[in-house]
Order: structure tokens, then C-alpha cells, then sequence
């Protein structure tokens, strides 16, 4: 059973809220330099040596025989297949949008998982499920009807994808058997990585070092969002519990938001703004009863 949550894990939230939020700001400057396989590619590689060689340290236990499929599936659903997704999407994109599209994540999990886990769907639930679907059609606009006219719209569909794929490798997770967390964070970069570097030889060629931001966003990457995010991530659910952790998916988006416009200077139509709104209710409906109980109302009902 989890504790209350504490000052710390209260700071480690804010920390992954901002560091997830910002990652879409600091891959569209790695874009700049970098193809966007190589941008994947790098992420993953330096967040499996950084993981690989922290699970190492702690001597972390090697998994079982039969986890291995399942850290197959999710090392190619969670790292490689997304994060070129992403990468490729936010070339015609701003990243205020592959940010907010991250935001109904939990919303793809639900129905999902109804299927493909033990968590069925209920009337709130898919009340806002319907809300946050309609937040990502606002998000996606009039460009959905015209695929034929330019990049953009198939940039939208990439980001969303992504998102799809997460869903995907979140259910896959909930059924993998018992590992150690930052075990199963290292193999399953391992699995992106292997997966990726013949995908970018093969299309983008040997990389060579931009020194300029884009070298430095693309170890930004590999350390921040992927390696420390995933540490800080895995002492939070420990510590104070994965309902507690839900909170960061309401920080993400507005994260995005504020480094696109802020300090990358994206113009920003009001739909993403509307979009963001129609998302958060949805994530708040849907997970109502989880937020009552993280902050304690209805607690002398119980």
C-alpha cells in the first residue's frame, strides 16, 4: 500500500510534468540539424546506455524467459515505433500540438484496456472518453478533410499515431509479468535502439555532430526525457503510487503549450487552446474517482 504522497514526490511531479512537457520544444530544435529517425534513434540509444548501465549498478535482477515477447512488444510500441512518429510528425507541426495530442493518452488506454485488460469501461469513463475524442478532433481541425493538400494534416495523424502506439504499450505492460521497473526501462530501450539504428543507417546515414543547440537537444534527449524522466517516474509510483502519477498527464500539455509559444515562438490557433480544454475535462471526468481519492474527498464516506 502507497503512503501519502510527500513533498519530494510533489517536486518529482512538477520536474516530470516540465521535462516531459518541454521534450516536444527540444525535439523540433534537434530537428533542425538531425533527421527525424536519427532524433529517435539517438534518444533511445543514449536513454538505454544511461538506463542499461544504472540497472547494472543497482544489480538490478535479470526478467524471466517469458517476459522477453512482452519487452519485444513494448520496447518497439513505447520507444522506436513513437518516437519517430513524433519526430517525423513535428517537422509539419508545432510541438504545442504533439504535446497537447499527448495528453489524451489516458483516454486511448481506457478503451483498450477494456478489451485487452482487466479494466472495464463505465458510463463516466466513456463519457469521457467521448469528450477528450472530441478535444483531439477539435485539436486536428478542418486539415483532417484535405490530407491531399500538404504535409500538415499527415504530421497531425503521425502525432495522434504516437499516441495510439503508448495506449498500445500501456495495456501491453499491465500484462507483462513481474520485472524489476528500471530492468524492464532498460531492455525496452535496448529493444528501441536495436530496432532503430538499421532503420537510420539505412534511410539517413551515419550521423555526424551539429555543434550547435541541436547537438545539444539531442543529448538533452537521451538524458532528460527518456533516462531521468523514467527514474523519476518509477520512485514516484513507488513511493506515492501510480494514481498519484496521472497528475502529470494534466501538466504535459500545458508545458507544450507554453515552450512553443514562449520561447519557440509557434503561432498557436485558438482551436489548440479549445482543444487542450475539451482534453483536460475528458482526463478529469475519466478519472474522477481517482483524483477523489488522491486528494482525499469522500474519504469519510468510504
Amino acid at each position: 500500500m502507497t503512503s501519502q504522497p510527500t513533498p519530494a514526490n510533489w517536486f518529482s511531479i512538477f520536474a516530470l510534468g516540465l521535462i516531459w512537457g518541454g521534450t516536444f520544444m527540444v525535439v523540433s530544435i534537434a530537428l533542425e540539424g538531425y533527421g527525424p529517425i536519427t532524433v529517435a534513434c539517438a534518444r533511445t540509444t543514449l536513454g538505454a546506455i544511461a538506463m542499461l548501465s544504472l540497472a547494472l549498478a543497482l544489480k538490478a535482477p535479470l526478467p524471466k524467459r517469458n517476459t522477453f515477447p512482452h519487452l519485444a512488444i513494448i520496447g518497439a510500441t513505447n520507444t522506436a515505433l513513437p518516437f519517430v512518429l513524433l519526430s517525423w510528425g513535428q517537422q509539419y507541426v508545432p510541438s504545442a500540438f504533439a504535446g497537447i495530442s499527448m495528453a489524451a493518452l489516458p483516454l486511448f488506454v481506457l478503451p483498450l484496456a477494456h478489451f485487452f485488460s482487466d479494466e472495464r469501461m463505465d458510463l463516466r469513463r466513456t463519457l469521457g472518453v467521448i469528450i477528450g475524442f472530441a478535444g483531439a478532433l477539435v485539436l486536428i481541425g478542418p486539415s483532417a478533410l484535405r490530407i491531399g493538400s500538404g504535409m500538415e494534416p499527415l504530421g497531425q495523424i503521425a502525432c495522434l499515431a504516437a499516441t495510439v502506439s503508448y495506449a498500445g504499450s500501456s495495456v501491453m505492460t499491465r500484462r507483462c509479468p513481474p520485472i524489476d521497473p528500471i530492468m524492464m526501462t532498460a531492455l525496452t530501450l535496448v529493444v528501441g535502439s536495436a530496432l532503430l539504428i538499421p532503420a537510420m543507417l539505412a534511410v539517413e546515414g551515419v550521423p555526424t555532430w551539429q555543434p550547435d543547440r541541436a547537438g545539444l537537444a539531442i543529448i538533452f534527449l537521451g538524458f532528460f526525457p527518456t533516462a531521468l524522466a523514467a527514474l523519476l517516474r518509477t520512485l514516484v509510483i513507488r513511493s506515492a503510487g501510480a494514481v498519484f502519477m496521472t497528475l502529470v498527464n494534466y501538466q504535459v500539455p500545458v508545458w507544450s503549450v507554453l515552450c512553443g509559444a514562449f520561447l519557440l515562438n509557434e503561432e498557436l490557433p485558438l482551436r489548440f487552446f479549445a482543444a487542450l480544454a475539451l482534453i483536460l475535462t475528458g482526463l478529469c471526468v475519466s478519472q474522477w474517482r481517482s483524483l477523489r481519492r488522491l486528494f482525499g474527498f469522500g474519504q469519510a464516506a468510504a
